[in-house]
């Protein structure tokens, strides 16, 4: 059986004082969910006191970026081996505002997944469709594709060491969700490209769900059979919130 990971994205929000008080309340809450991996992503200058904060305990603490490059002169980047080095875990990569508003594309977002294995991270690779994708009904050609950008880069083996964080665009941070049904969907979309490739890392690669995952529709969204835990936006930023929802993952071991 997959062990389910939640993980929350707190994007460009915190501060050192809020961000103390937010590892706190999870801190509090973490005890017990041996059952699932639980992490937070903060922005950069906040990660070494979240890693300090964290030692420990069972909360992994990873990062939102990373560069493609190892070194060199390229002013305000962080390489996968800096971020290794402060004490991260993970690292987000191609996250549909990385690729949105940063102008991102597969063939960077690959070379990125590269160079966090290499550095002995875990590369969540975050994929997902726009709503004009999905209302021509080009929803699964376009997440396949970034997938499979990510298998010809570093090959589907290393999918043992990757997460997937499945998070349909025109659900982050819009209010709106996909319905378990169509996120089981797309889950099992992405699992059956790579079983096509290597059936053994089909069936143990953990595949997140994100966008507008909340309190009150994470159980119902975490019972699907191919859908591993979340990705969490803006509920991660709440420590209630945020432990309810990783409650609902460790609940959906008895529903699966």
């Amino acid at each position: 059986m997959r062990k389910p990971i939640v993980l929350g994205n707190w994007k460009l929000n915190g501060s050192t004082a809020s961000s103390e008080a937010l590892v706190a309340g999870i801190l509090a809450g973490v005890t017990g969910l041996d059952a699932i991996d639980v992490g937070v992503c903060p922005p950069f200058v906040l990660i070494p006191q979240t890693v300090r904060q964290a030692a420990h305990t069972d909360l992994k603490v990873g990062a939102q970026d990373c560069s493609e490059y190892v070194e060199g002169a390229y002013t305000a980047e962080v390489s996968a081996d800096m971020l290794r080095d402060v004490g991260c875990h993970h690292v987000l990569i191609g996250h549909s505002e990385r690729r949105a508003l940063f102008g991102e594309q597969n063939d960077v977002i690959a070379r990125k997944v590269g160079r966090a294995l290499a550095a002995g991270l875990m590369p969540v690779l975050c994929v997902g469709e726009t709503l004009e994708e999905r209302q021509s009904g080009h929803m699964d050609e376009v997440v396949c594709s970034q997938v499979q950008a990510v298998i010809n880069e570093v090959g589907v083996a290393a999918f043992d060491r990757i997460v997937i964080a499945y998070e349909p665009v025109w659900a982050i941070g819009t209010g709106l969700t996909a319905s378990p049904e169509q996120a089981q969907a797309m889950h099992a979309t992405i699992r059956g490209l790579i079983a096509g490739q290597n059936a053994s890392v089909a069936r143990a690669v953990r595949i997140q769900y994100g966008g507008s995952v909340k309190p009150d529709n994470a159980a119902e969204l975490f019972s699907q059979p191919d859908i591993d835990g979340g990705l969490i936006g803006g509920a991660s930023l709440k420590a209630e919130d945020f432990m309810i929802i990783c409650r609902a993952a460790a609940d959906s071991l008895g529903t699966v």
